[in-house]
């Protein structure tokens, strides 16, 4: 049996980062090497010496939505939404916390200009809802909060709008960042620009399916959450000539990684992945991965697990914590090659 209780660590709780290293691209990196299972400390702008010239370097350019909107019913009472994904024109799959207080066909006030109407409820907290205002977009992107992982423990602060973000985030949709890629700076991507490193980008917009633990000691009656992914043919055709060279290409977080293993088991271009990587597992197309360090017994860390072998991320996150790594969301980065 694949049991869940192989893949946990010790973690202590000073080392969640709070929030990230600035200028983004200083936070350190620890570089695993898969062939003589060697662990180096550097620096993350040190990637630079680790990419070839013709290697291809894939980026999610999804954006994050200020998803978490915080109201209250008419009789008072605050209630919190948080939206999950559009269904239709101003239509909504969201969670509501305390779903029982409020009633179909009630209105949840966010503002004199924005207040949200259930429709239907239904497992899990989950619910349909209206957004009723004039340019909801622009009301969700005023009143909403950016939804920072829970074990952060603080507050959302204006700056988070800009610190949660990729440099390169693009296509709204996601309702957690792809963080990987939050170590990258414009000046860092020049240089690797510069250098002759290739970059191409697909979206996967990063559903609360990210974080949801695995409830089973047996990991393989786990099922993930399904997430809306797209990739332009430019970005397969560059995947194409970069193997055809025997150059590699090089995944920028767990969601690329996902959004491309979905794509060479489905040949879908675009669809949504539910897609679950657990060792042992064959990868098709990625040759290094960028990533950060991730939650104990969460589907994160059985990925790099397959990827780079259990005992060796685990032995590199026993290394982490010894040396003071900064976990999580706003923490260090890992380079597998």
């Amino acid at each position: 049996m694949h049991r869940l209780s192989d893949y946990d660590y010790r973690l202590p709780k000073e080392l969640i980062a709070k929030y990230p290293v600035e200028p983004r691209d200083r936070c350190r990196l620890m570089v695993l090497d898969r062939k003589d299972k060697s662990i180096q400390h550097r620096i993350f702008r040190d990637i630079l010496d680790y990419l070839r010239k013709g290697d291809l370097l894939i980026l999610n350019d999804t954006k994050v939505i200020p998803a978490r909107l915080i109201g209250k019913k008419e009789t008072g009472a605050k209630i919190e939404i948080f939206l999950l994904k559009p269904v239709y024109e101003n239509v909504w799959e969201v969670l509501i916390k305390n779903i029982k207080r409020v009633k179909e066909g009630q209105k949840v006030i966010i503002s004199d200009d924005f207040h949200v109407k259930l429709l239907e409820k239904y497992k899990e907290g989950k619910a349909v809802v209206q957004l009723i205002g004039k340019d909801t977009q622009s009301l969700i992107n005023k009143y909403g909060h950016i939804p920072l992982p829970p074990y952060i423990e603080r507050e959302d602060e204006e700056k988070d709008k800009k610190l949660y973000q990729t440099v390169f985030a693009r296509k709204e949709g996601a309702v957690a960042s792809p963080t990987a890629g939050l170590h990258f700076t414009e000046e860092l991507l020049n240089n690797l620009q510069k250098k002759g490193v290739k970059t191409a980008f697909l979206t996967l917009h990063v559903g609360l399916g990210t974080f949801r633990p695995i409830t089973v000691e047996d990991i393989t009656k786990h099922k993930m959450h399904e997430e809306y992914y797209q990739i332009p043919d430019e970005t397969i055709d560059l995947i194409k000539q970069t193997k055809d060279k025997g150059r590699s290409v090089i995944a920028v977080g767990t969601t690329v990684v996902r959004t491309l293993e979905t794509y060479a088991q489905t040949g879908s271009k675009e669809g949504f992945s539910n897609i679950f990587i657990y060792p042992p597992y064959r990868f098709k197309i990625v040759n290094s991965l960028i990533t950060n360090f991730h939650l104990p017994k969460s589907t994160l860390l059985l990925l790099v697990s397959a990827f780079a072998g259990r005992e060796f991320i685990l032995k590199a996150y026993e290394e982490a914590v010894k040396k003071r790594y900064r976990f999580f969301s706003y923490g260090d980065a890992m380079l597998i090659i």
